[in-house]
């Protein structure tokens, strides 16, 4: 069902900053940056190979990231798997009772189709799943 991890996403307080470490000390190609006001965020892809790393800040406080990182700080904030088509990965899932937060796929980053598990069906993990 999921063909393989599409990239782990860190909730940080500043993108630039953070890029610092990630492009700097760790040497990590940046991929690709985007505002999207529709969930709030500002993103930052980072390549390690063929996956990625995506640096998530708010773009307020009152946001989901934001508020994650106002309950437990900045750090992992979810992991997504890469599926090659979402609307039946979705309809497996739910035929599995796992809760969606999506009942159906948004547009993500890079053009891609997304939606979220609830972290109660994976063991406390928000989990995302991608449709380049």
């Amino acid at each position: 069902m999921f063909d393989a991890i599409d990239h782990v996403g860190i909730a940080v307080e500043e993108i630039d900053a953070a890029l610092e470490t990630y492009t700097g000390t760790f040497g990590m190609a940046l991929v690709h940056r985007e505002r999207v006001p529709a969930h709030g965020i500002e993103l930052a892809m980072l390549a390690v190979g063929a996956e990625h790393v995506e640096l998530v800040a708010p773009l307020a406080s009152d946001t989901p990231v934001g508020r994650f990182l106002s309950a437990r700080g900045p750090g992992l904030h979810h992991i997504a798997y890469r599926v090659a088509d979402i609307d039946a990965t979705m309809a497996t899932l739910r035929g599995r009772s796992v809760e969606l937060l999506d009942e159906t796929p948004r547009e993500g980053a890079l053009a891609s189709r997304i939606a979220f598990l609830h972290p109660r069906s994976a063991d406390g993990v928000l989990t995302e799943l991608v449709q380049r």
